[in-house]
């Protein structure tokens, strides 16, 4: 398969828009709505005053309003979005990229060594799960089978795990249980690798925190806090 390479430029074009069309909606309308509603946490009425106090410098139901809003929304929430997005964002951004073979999300001919790259994505350095690791080795051990098979030329670090974010000392103990047998290339190692710039991570986070600055979400975070308020001034957090 011959990859179809599109210039450098227009990958943080297609980037953005993906994360504007696809990861955007699901944060500020799916998320937020959620995170409006009470119910959707589990408080520890021990230290959720403390929280709203350290942080607004009084317990008022808006204080503790924020104090529960805001690590969801600027964290778990987000991460959670992005993460169950990214394999999706590179068959987006790069288009011919896809592959047939069960277990490979993407095959690229690496920029770097000039070997044909396997790829499964995984969005960062703590994503995945012990059960994930018996998985992808099962996929790649597969591979390796099917191309012994039929006389392919495949070496050692042509199947790989690539990480969309981080770095190696980042990763956790699943990834590095998969290093044992095959490279993980993380950050801006696997976007070099991918793109042949080594520039190019740094600039795709830049720009992809540039969509931020286009959709102002203020109004609709403070509608959720709003929203909150109103649950907790009824709740017996008051």
């Amino acid at each position: 398969m011959t990859n179809i390479r599109p210039d450098n430029n227009q990958l943080i074009n297609r980037a953005k828009l993906f994360f504007k069309e696809e990861i955007v909606p699901s944060h500020l309308k799916k998320a937020l709505n959620k995170a409006s509603k009470l119910k959707n946490y589990k408080v520890n009425p021990f230290t959720v005053k403390y929280l709203a106090n350290f942080l607004e410098g009084d317990d008022s139901p808006k204080s503790i309003a924020k104090a529960l809003i805001y690590p969801r929304i600027l964290g778990t929430s987000i991460s959670t979005i992005f993460g169950n997005q990214a394999q999706k964002m590179i068959s987006n951004v790069f288009e011919g990229y896809g592959s047939a073979i069960h277990g490979i999300d993407i095959e690229f001919d690496d920029l770097v060594d000039g070997r044909k790259k396997y790829c499964q994505i995984k969005a960062g350095p703590i994503t995945i799960n012990s059960g994930d690791v018996k998985t992808v080795k099962d996929h790649f051990n597969g591979i390796r089978r099917l191309v012994r098979t039929n006389n392919l030329q495949i070496q050692y670090g042509d199947l790989i795990v690539g990480v969309l974010y981080g770095n190696t000392n980042q990763l956790s103990k699943n990834y590095k249980d998969i290093q044992k047998e095959f490279p993980v290339l993380i950050g801006s190692d696997f976007w070099h690798r991918l793109t042949g710039q080594v520039g190019f991570y740094s600039q795709l986070t830049e720009a992809i925190g540039e969509v931020a600055l286009e959709i102002d979400g203020r109004e609709m975070l403070e509608e959720a806090i709003n929203l909150l308020s109103v649950d907790i001034e009824k709740s017996l957090l008051k």
